[in-house]
C-alpha cells in the first residue's frame, strides 16, 4: 500500500425540492465522486453538505444514512449563504478523504451545477 495523502473534494448538484428527487441526485453526486477518485468509504474522514434554502424536503445526510451509505463518516450540513443572482436548487458537498499521494482528486458536478465551476465540471 502507497503512501496516502488527505486531500478535499468539492461537488455540487442540482434538484427538484423533492425527497425523491434529493435522494437520487445525493447518491449519484456520492457514488460518481467516489468512483472517480477510487475512494474506500473507509479512507472518508468527513462530508460537509451545504444546501440553498430552497433545498428542505430532506437532509441529505439522512439520504446517505437511510442508503446505508457513509455509516461511520462524520457528517454535517449547512444552509448556504444567500447573494444576489446565486444559483437556486443546489446541494454543494465537501468531502475530506485520504487518496495515494500523487493522486489528482477529480471535483464532480453535475445536472446543472456545472455552471459553479465549468473548469472542474464531470
Amino acid at each position: 500500500m502507497g503512501i496516502k495523502k488527505l486531500f478535499a473534494l468539492r461537488g455540487a448538484v442540482r434538484c427538484i425540492n423533492s425527497g425523491e428527487d434529493i435522494r437520487i441526485q445525493v447518491i449519484k453526486l456520492y457514488d460518481e465522486i467516489l468512483l472517480k477518485n477510487h475512494i474506500d468509504e473507509e479512507d472518508i474522514v468527513s462530508l460537509i453538505f451545504s444546501v440553498t434554502s430552497d433545498i428542505d424536503a430532506v437532509n441529505p445526510a439522512t439520504v446517505l444514512r437511510k442508503e446505508g451509505r457513509a455509516g461511520s463518516t462524520a457528517l454535517f450540513v449547512n444552509q448556504e449563504a444567500r447573494f444576489q443572482d446565486s444559483l437556486d436548487r443546489v446541494i454543494r458537498v465537501l468531502l475530506h478523504c485520504y487518496l495515494d499521494e500523487g493522486r489528482t482528486p477529480a471535483h464532480v458536478y453535475r445536472n446543472g451545477a456545472e455552471i459553479l465551476r465549468p473548469e472542474r465540471g464531470a
